[in-house]
């Protein structure tokens, strides 16, 4: 096979980190690169030139939609291999119709959510996050000491997972090191999948009541808007944890809000909706609530991960071997 031409459409501003020199030199291996400035709009005569010469879009964060327009001028176009996760806002299914394939590198973005989501459990079942509050307001340690004589910590504690999304086995996975007793609900998963031998399967209101910790990691589609609502978070016992670092809309945030003002719950909170609070949101506020900035996925040099999955999977699709994470038509509306 010739080298394949390769353009990038991505935003420089949200991606630096994802390819570096030695990436980018590794590539060029592989396939003969267009330019080296990618793409931010697919609009003007330079971006159309690229297009037209393109076989491989080598895609990420910022990354206009690649829609029947985009695919009209891209006559040449194979494969769109995304250096992200998700790939449902950049591609559209019209791609597909073409005989383009497409892959992503969401399994590297995924690393680092099943990492800052194992912190997160472990620090919410120790109460880190009220022991740090609390000695700071009183240094003699009494109403630490206080705290610590709780049945809290992470020996012989339930954990619930939401969504047996590869991040979601992931955690599964890091979890089997602990003494922890795993739940996982997932209504896709059948008794047979080899994941039900590390898990106990149950019902979403079992899992909501049972777990001191309660993690979610579903994709976010029309059927699991507002999943968790009202109802499943009375379920949580006093002094459980929330952990959300899939998708703010899977959550009722009216109904999350109502139940942290009672200080009967806590939360690490890294995604919400809309993606950043209003200014007066009480998630900026409240003492129970951990909030980031949409952090777990990868941010700084984790985002090597990103390109360097992209590459390979590049790398095999030149070479005319089968891709890793080639993304099927079929499971393109299932993506988070």
């Amino acid at each position: 096979m010739m080298r394949p031409k390769l353009a990038f459409a991505l935003s420089p501003g949200k991606t630096r980190h994802v390819f570096d020199a030695a990436a980018l030199e590794r590539l060029a291996q592989s396939c003969d690169i267009l330019s080296t400035q990618p793409m931010e709009s697919f609009a003007s005569p330079e971006a159309q030139r690229l297009l037209a010469q393109a076989e491989v879009l080598l895609t990420g964060w910022g990354c206009p939609m690649i829609g029947p327009e985009v695919l009209r001028m891209a006559p040449g176009l194979r494969l769109i291999a995304h250096a992200a996760g998700t790939v449902k806002f950049n591609v559209d299914p019209a791609a597909y119709a073409r005989g383009v394939r497409v892959t992503h590198s969401a399994e590297a973005n995924a690393v680092p959510v099943a990492e800052y989501t194992l912190a997160s459990i472990i620090f919410a079942n120790k109460r880190a996050f009220d022991l740090r509050d609390l000695y700071r307001a009183d240094p003699t340690r009494v109403t630490s000491y206080r705290l610590m004589d709780e049945p809290i910590g992470n020996f012989r504690r339930t954990v619930g997972i939401v969504g047996a999304s590869r991040i979601g086995r992931r955690v599964i996975a890091m979890l089997a090191g602990f003494d922890l007793d795993v739940l996982l609900y997932d209504p896709f998963v059948q008794p047979s999948d080899p994941i039900a031998a590390q898990v106990q399967l149950v019902e979403l209101d079992a899992l909501m009541a049972r777990s001191d910790v309660v993690s979610l990691h579903a994709p976010s589609l029309p059927s699991t808007r507002h999943m968790i609502g009202a109802r499943q978070l009375r379920l949580l016992r006093d002094g459980a944890a929330f952990i959300n670092t899939a998708r703010g809309a899977l959550v009722d945030e009216a109904a999350l809000l109502a139940e942290l003002q009672t200080g009967r719950i806590q939360a690490v909170i890294d995604v919400t909706d809309p993606e950043i609070p209003v200014l007066d949101s009480p998630l900026y506020t409240l003492p129970n609530v951990f909030l980031t900035p949409h952090i777990a996925g990868a941010i700084g040099t984790e985002r090597l991960r990103l390109g360097h999955m992209a590459i390979e999977e590049i790398e095999r699709f030149v070479r005319g071997e089968p891709m890793l994470y080639e993304i099927e038509p079929a499971f393109l509306e299932r993506l988070a």
